[in-house]
């Protein structure tokens, strides 16, 4: 079951970037130094709706939430040191890593025996917290991310 859902994300990423690369058209001129804070596809009718359901749908595990936060704190962490910060078994890590692997958001690096693992790029550790900041926002009316922003005002 899974590798259907894996196998139709990477699908689904591999069919867009060859549209992209055919037409010769840019969804958005992804060629300039700037274009990660570019506005593209935010439109209720983007092509890209669909994507961010099948990221978000990828992101809601547990599992996989604690494994990008790991990430995001530290430059490349191997599996069992992963599984370690996250309490899960080396095996049960390396499924996840494959899943965010094929959706492109983590990417690997071997050495020897051991294989290192780092975000793919800073979106997936931004949806996260921001999913975080929005939980803590269900739970208090002044959360936390609050009060470190008076804080540092």
């Amino acid at each position: 079951m899974w590798c259907l859902v894996v196998c139709s994300v990477v699908g689904t990423f591999a069919s867009l970037f060859l549209d992209v690369l055919l037409t010769r058209s840019p969804i958005c001129n992804n060629l300039r130094m700037d274009a990660d804070k570019q506005v593209c596809g935010v439109d209720p009718d983007s092509q890209f709706v669909e994507l961010a359901v099948e990221v978000f749908g990828l992101l809601a595990d547990a599992t996989r939430v604690r494994i990008i936060l790991a990430l995001r704190r530290s430059e490349e962490l191997s599996v069992n040191h992963l599984a370690d910060i996250v309490y899960k078994s080396p095996a049960a890590v390396s499924q996840h890593l494959a899943k965010l692997r094929m959706a492109r958001i983590v990417a690997a690096r071997q050495e020897g025996q051991r294989v290192f693992y780092r975000l793919e790029n800073e979106h997936a550790s931004q949806l996260v917290t921001d999913a975080i900041f929005q939980a803590e926002h269900s739970l208090d009316d002044r959360p936390r991310h609050h009060h470190s922003e008076r804080a540092e005002a």
